[in-house]
This record gives structure tokens, sequence and C-alpha cells, in this order.
């Protein structure tokens, strides 16, 4: 299977030395599924929690993007460290097979590692002083985000080479909301978590898809996640399901009334999840064919909590 062109991805000879190089290390263009839910848990606390704590909202939108950006690194250097990135030779760049900053020469792995952590001390930073206005429920949920996102792909948990990365996932998009609710109205609210379920497997969907076109690396490097680890027959099928689950569960949450009709809308990104699955069906042994299912993957996680934030508006 071919490579990737190494012409889009990131070059030491126009990077090395270029200031830019720290931001787009982070990976900067996927990061807007976290902003998609914040403004989820924004809408879900409500205009006027909005208009008495509108720089609070701006702090914790940066917190949680400099959260995601953290994870992103600290992933880059454990990818290196186990050879993932490296022997990747099927990846489809930028989705797939990492930032490629270290593999090309950019940053050193030290730098990297020294990039996350500086980025994580002001996570935990800017976090305490949140959780000296929200008290503990606000603590326990940036506590989960940070130790899960670390926990991710850096040792000793390696949570994704155990199979639970997916879960790790889907766990820090559902608290993500909730945090935005808790620092904005002072608790937590019911609505938003159930509005944060269907969101938040679609979320861990976009993990899921990126792993076939990495599967044969991961799977050297000890990455054993469940795309390595089922027969690709059996993988591509969970997909599918998981997909449909997030919206059967929308509609079962508005059936109940635990949603308002209003939700439906969430119902519009089905065809980006449907098209998704079905190419992944038909090209899962093709990874180098599997640009479009990602992209639609990404459309439809980033769109869904959206279009959510907007029937909580309209109530």
């Amino acid at each position: 299977m071919s490579q990737s062109p190494v012409s889009v991805e990131p070059s030491a000879a126009v990077l090395a030395q270029h200031p830019a190089r720290w931001w787009l290390a982070t990976r900067p263009a996927f990061l807007s599924i976290t902003l998609a839910g914040v403004v989820l848990g924004v809408a879900g606390s409500g205009w006027p929690a909005l208009r008495q704590n509108g720089l609070l909202a701006l702090l914790g939108l940066l917190l949680a993007l400099l959260t995601h950006a953290a994870v992103n690194v600290i992933n880059d250097v454990a990818d290196h460290h186990n050879g993932t990135d490296a022997a990747n030779t099927a990846r489809l760049f930028p989705f797939t097979g990492g930032s490629r900053f270290i593999q090309n020469g950019v940053l050193s792995a030290g730098q990297m590692q020294g990039l996350a952590y500086g980025l994580f001390a002001l996570v935990v930073l800017g976090g305490l002083y949140l959780v000296s206005l929200r008290g503990w429920p606000l603590l326990l949920i940036g506590l989960a985000g940070v130790v899960l996102g670390w926990g991710y792909s850096a040792p000793p948990l390696r949570l994704n080479s155990r199979g639970l990365g997916e879960l790790s996932v889907l766990l820090c998009f559902l608290l993500l909301p909730q945090g935005m609710v808790v620092l904005l109205a002072g608790q937590g609210q019911l609505p938003v978590l159930w509005a944060s379920l269907p969101f938040a497997i679609l979320t861990s969907l976009l993990l899921y898809i990126n792993q076939f076109p990495d599967r044969t690396a991961d799977q050297l490097a000890g990455k054993w996640h469940w795309v390595a680890r089922l027969p690709l027959q059996r993988a591509r099928a969970v997909y599918g399901v998981l997909a449909w689950l997030a919206y059967a569960l929308l509609g079962w949450l508005v059936w109940r009334a635990l949603l308002p009709p209003s939700a439906l809308l969430g119902l519009l990104s089905l065809p980006l999840s449907g098209f998704a699955a079905l190419q992944l069906w038909r090209r899962a042994a093709e990874p180098a064919r599997l640009r479009p299912a990602i992209i639609a993957t990404i459309m439809a996680a980033n769109l869904f909590p959206l279009l959510l934030a907007l029937a909580l508006l309209l109530g």
C-alpha cells in the first residue's frame, strides 16, 4: 500500500525554525470537535447564564481546547516511543498516523514532550482557578478529563492499547458539555447529559474509524485496540452498530421526553454517518480509500452537537 504524499506532511525544511510549528504540532484543525462540545454545554446553560458568565465561558473554552491540544501532543510522543507512527506506511495524513512532527524532524520527541507538559500545566493552573469558583463537581470533571486524556495513550495506563480508547473518548466528551454547564450555571443539568450521550458515541467513532489505516502498524507496536483485535469483517460492522445506537438513543430520549422534540434536528447528521458506515463496510480492507468515510465521520460528529445546541436553545 502506498505511503501518503510526503509533500502534504510537515517538513523540517519549512517549519524547523518557524514559530508556528509549536501551534501546528497541536493539530489545531482537529480541535473543532471540542469547540462543538463546548457550544453544546453553553447552549444547555441558557442565555442568562452565558450573559452573566461570559468571561468564564471563554476561559472554559480555552482550557478545553488546551486540554485537547495537550492530549494530541502527548499521543504523538507515546506513538513515537511505541514505534507505531514510524512503522505506519498506510497512514492517511492528516487524519491518521500522527502529526509526523517527530518523524519528519520538525520537533524532537523531547520538545514535543515539553510542549505537552506545558499545555497540561496551563490546564491545571486554569482549572484550579475555575474550581475555586465552582467547587468539587468541576474538580471531578476536570480531573477525569485530564487523566483520561493523558492515559489514553501514555504509560502507565495506555488505555487505547488495552481496548479502552473508545470508552475513554466517550467519557471525555460526555463530561465536556456537563463541565461547561457546571461552570456557567453552577450545577449540572440532565438534559445536557442526555444530549451528550449520542454526541459522545459519535465522537468515539472518530477514533474508531481512524484506526483502520493504522491497524497493521498498531498491531506491530502492541496497540491492541478493537480494530486491531477483531477480524476486519467484524471490526467494520461495529462502526455501523455504534452509529445506529447513537441516533436510536436520540430518538428514544425524545420519545421519553428527556429531550425536547427539537432535538430531532440531530438526525440531520444521520446521512453523513450512514455514508461513512457504508464506505467503511465496503472498503475496510482498502484503508487508502477511507478518506471520504473519515471526513464524513468528522462532519457528523461536529454537526450533531451544534444541531443539539440549537435544539436546546429552541426548547
